[in-house]
């Protein structure tokens, strides 16, 4: 009967492969997206002002920002969490990171790369201060603050997950 259990409870993990999947699609969302925002940014460019060229810049970045975090979600839970992907290994396209990630980098990613969305959010909403109150400006640096104090906290965790695990090697 253990067996058994543990057997069903080994198999479950294929139940997230569809949540990985569906990431896929989100990523090809966030494709279209990133299209659709460059289209109407070129088709701004023969009036377009200083500030409106970084504003849509960053609205691409943010974009690209939040596609390079969906990847690595999908490839770091799948690779963690269901199976090893099957690819050759000297396959050149490879990225260099996908042997490196585990739960616990991913999460410092993770967090790094919602930091740099926040960031550019927080500048857009600078550069567009006129269409923000004072109390919306407010609450995205608290925000913003709040999501860097806890990368912080997360890199100093993990920092000292590191440490006690040295200590109990030796």
């Amino acid at each position: 009967m253990e067996r058994l259990i543990e057997k069903a409870i080994f198999a479950s993990r294929w139940l997230m492969a569809p949540f990985y999947i569906g990431l896929i699609g989100a990523l090809m969302v966030l494709l279209f997206s990133f299209c659709k925002e460059l289209f109407y940014f070129v088709l701004k460019i023969p009036e377009i002002t200083q500030n409106e060229a970084i504003l849509g810049v960053l609205a691409l970045i943010d974009i690209s920002l939040a596609g390079n975090l969906l990847l690595m979600v999908i490839f770091a839970g799948y690779e963690n969490f269901v199976s090893k992907l099957n690819i050759d290994v000297d396959h050149a396209d490879i990225p260099e990171w996908r042997d490196s990630v585990d739960f616990s980098s991913l999460k410092l990613k993770l967090i790094a790369s919602i930091v740099a969305i926040s960031g550019i959010h927080l500048l857009k909403m600078f550069m567009e201060a006129g269409k923000s109150t004072k109390e919306e400006l407010f609450w995205m640096v608290v925000i913003h603050i709040v999501f860097v104090i806890s990368g912080v906290l997360l890199a100093l965790m993990d920092y000292i997950a590191g440490l006690t695990k040295g200590l109990k090697k030796k």
